[in-house]
């Protein structure tokens, strides 16, 4: 589903993007905003949460600088969600393998672009 990414830019579906998306399994791909730039809290994961995916990836950037509190970890575990944290570049692959094995397997990826 995701063709390539590179720093500042992802390709889904053949659309480049030059911002931080939110990918749903559906093929649905919706801006991604988080309060603070390079945290990852609750209120950023909530709309994904919202729509009950089994696994949630996160990109959290080419270097990996975006920051995952402790306390969304714990939001995302107790509702019985899977949770990938990764570096876009390996994110992405995670998407795209567990995409491939089956198309029902609801999964949203949130991928941080740049740094």
């Amino acid at each position: 589903m995701i063709d390539e990414y590179h720093f500042g830019s992802i390709k889904i579906l053949g659309e480049t993007y030059n911002y931080d998306v939110e990918l749903r399994w559906t093929g649905e791909i919706l801006k991604w905003w988080r309060r603070e730039s390079h945290v990852v809290d609750i209120d950023d994961v909530k709309r994904a949460v919202g729509q009950n995916p089994k696994v949630v990836i996160i990109g959290t950037g080419s270097l990996g600088l975006v920051n995952v509190t402790q306390e969304c970890q714990e939001y995302i575990a107790e509702k019985g969600i899977r949770l990938i944290i990764d570096k876009t570049e390996e994110a992405v692959k995670s998407f795209n393998k567990i995409s491939e094995k089956s198309n029902e397997i609801k999964i949203i990826g949130l991928f941080h672009l740049t740094c």
